[in-house]
């Protein structure tokens, strides 16, 4: 490996005047401030040939390369903070829409655009992009590729790997791999499209993907509905896909903590029942044309209180009124944000799990001591966000003693079920130790073979995902 001030000028050398810049700080942070990142510069290249330009003076001069999307991850995957001084590669001007294939239900989309205009590009064409994240307007494609992002809707169109059909990426060689297929069925070999899917830039840089468009619903609805437990919860979801035949398109978990969280930090957001529920779900469904979504709810909603598993409830009669209710979910994390958690912690459970889970996990931590539980999340794919805060009147601080090993033994919990300690969020550098002590021996093993293959000067985000 070269010294700073050779691999500096080993760059500049190699590269097209303008794709390096000085290190700005807003590139070296993360949204929770966990990590501060270094780097010795940034590279913005500005099309595929300029990023595999980038990564083969990398390797050439064994230069660490951090990838970098709109930098909205919360597992540290987007920073380095030790080692080397890396070098961060951005995408962000990487924005091009290269083309939307409306009759197909596809559209090509370079990795730096954000997930916003993606979405707004497909609208544009009579079609959605349906993957929903808060952080949309900041998170780009290449990220949320690079992460499997979930979000809202993974209930009824997957995950981010779901949405993909082709990409078109640079492996840590510097070789351009050119898969970037419109195709739905292409059985030739090792799909490394899904290998590099989820992989947190550890073994290429994606730049560029086809995505998958969706029909816009004719009809859709939204609701709110009171549960007495999140057994309730489950059978009401049960009951919803059965009924509605696969038109479910959210179905979120909502604690009672949260709704207090709110009303503490948000007054303003508008709370729809006059006693606070211990329980309630969100349910948003989508139709085809000639079926009412309201009507739909309001049957769920009758169904429900008569098997006696609802017992109050508000279905949105305008789109107004279905915005209130989506922005009441999405102001959940930020009201968590304000009160300050102990842990935080990314689940997912089979659904047969999620009640047992619950109840269990806060039998131990209500042994444990004093504090209180935010559980909310997108119940309808079993990925919940199980959030420990201080008791009213204390402190983080007062629980420092103890987080580590609350969190160790949630995860354990999660894990013997059947579970994963990472759902959504992605390993990054926070959940290294987690999967190398839960993860199973065989998977990491073939992990580690397949890192050594692409990536044998270990040069992709070294540190994320894998530890050696």
């Amino acid at each position: 490996m070269m010294d700073l001030a050779a691999a500096d000028r080993h760059l500049a050398a190699r590269l097209p005047q303008g794709v390096l810049r000085p290190v700005a700080p807003a590139y070296l942070e993360e949204p929770r401030g966990r990590y501060q990142g270094q780097a010795g510069l940034i590279a913005a290249p500005r099309d595929l040939d300029e990023v595999a330009a980038v990564i083969r003076a990398c390797a050439e001069a064994r230069v660490p390369v951090v990838p970098r999307g709109g930098g909205t991850g919360l597992v540290g995957g987007q920073v380095m903070p030790q080692g080397p001084l890396p070098l961060i590669l951005s995408l962000e001007r990487m924005r091009r829409i290269r083309g939307v294939h409306a009759d197909e239900a596809v559209m090509i989309a370079e990795a730096g655009v954000s997930l916003h205009e993606a979405r707004a590009a497909a609208a544009d064409a009579g079609r959605q992009f349906p993957l929903s994240l808060a952080s949309q307007g900041s998170a780009q494609i290449g990220g949320v590729l690079s992460t499997n992002a979930g979000g809202v809707n993974v209930l009824r169109h997957g995950n981010a790997r779901a949405l993909c059909l082709g990409i078109e990426a640079v492996l840590p060689s510097g070789e351009i791999l050119h898969d970037l297929k419109r195709l739905r069925k292409d059985n030739t070999g090792y799909d490394l499209r899904d290998l590099l899917i989820g992989a947190e830039g550890t073994l290429g840089v994606i730049t560029g993907a086809a995505l998958v468009l969706a029909p816009v619903p004719a009809e859709s609805g939204v609701a709110m509905l009171v549960v007495e437990s999140p057994e309730a919860a489950l059978r009401l979801l049960s009951m919803a896909q059965t009924r509605l035949a696969g038109c479910v398109t959210a179905f979120e978990l909502i604690a009672g903590q949260g709704l207090e969280f709110l009303a503490e930090h948000f007054p303003q957001t508008r709370q729809p029942f006059a006693v606070r529920p211990e329980w309630a779900v969100l349910v948003e469904v989508g139709l085809p044309e000639g079926l009412p979504a309201q009507d739909a709810l309001e049957r769920l909603f009758g169904a429900g209180c008569e098997a006696g598993l609802v017992s109050d409830g508000v279905i949105a009669q305008s789109g107004q009124q279905a915005a209130e209710v989506w922005a009441l979910r999405e102001t959940i994390p930020l009201a968590n944000r304000a009160v300050g958690a102990i842990a935080s912690h990314d689940i997912s459970l089979p659904l047969s799990g999620v009640a047992d889970f619950i109840r269990e996990a806060g039998a131990m931590l209500g042994a444990e001591g004093d504090m209180r539980i935010n559980c909310f999340g997108h119940l309808g794919d079993g990925n919940l966000h199980y959030n420990l805060f201080p008791a009213a009147g204390r402190q983080r601080g007062d629980y420092d003693a103890v987080r580590h090993d609350l969190s160790r033994r949630i995860h354990e919990m999660v894990v013997a079920r059947g579970g994963s300690f990472s759902a959504e969020h992605g390993v990054g550098r926070l959940k290294v130790a987690d999967l190398a002590r839960w993860g199973d021996p065989g998977r990491l093993a073939a992990m580690r073979a397949i890192k050594a293959a692409l990536d044998p000067a270990g040069i992709m985000n070294p540190g994320a995902v894998l530890s050696f």
